[in-house]
């Protein structure tokens, strides 16, 4: 599956790459409290989308995580990380990469990152002002 194109293909479909506005929109459930452990994580129970966000983060955190659960919603419905974290061997770094690399396609878009480079600015510079992690801007240049 192609991560950026189904990113991309959702951010159209709502006008917005607003998680929260993309989560209103699709009638997703979403529960703020303060977790211990995780900043959110999605869940798929009885036909319902759940996502639970960590209700202390701040907003850039908030939009970050909440954009990384939605990558879990569309590309990884099926899998159930907390039974796999928990219960099996198996490694999810791969789904956590893939939802990472859905969240940074959907909150920074290819014209606004050419945009940066354009002006010179280093990936420090793009982390600073975007707030979002040095490791996510390479991952979304890679």
């Amino acid at each position: 599956m192609d991560v950026k194109k189904q990113a991309n293909k959702i951010a159209h479909m709502f006008k917005s790459r607003d998680p929260f506005e993309i989560v209103r929109g699709l009638n997703v459930i979403l529960v703020h409290y303060p977790l211990d452990g995780v900043r959110g994580f999605y869940q798929y129970f009885q036909r319902n989308n759940i996502i639970y966000l960590d209700e202390r983060l701040s907003d850039p955190e908030q939009h970050f995580v909440l954009a990384h659960e939605l990558g879990h919603m569309f590309l990884h419905k099926k899998a159930n990380a907390i039974f796999m974290d928990t219960r099996t061997q198996l490694n999810g770094a791969r789904y956590e990469r893939e939802a990472d690399l859905f969240a940074m396609e959907l909150l920074l878009p290819d014209d606004l990152l050419s945009e940066y480079r354009e002006m010179g600015y280093s990936i420090d510079q793009i982390s600073r002002v975007t707030g979002y992690d040095k490791r996510l801007i390479k991952l979304k240049l890679n």
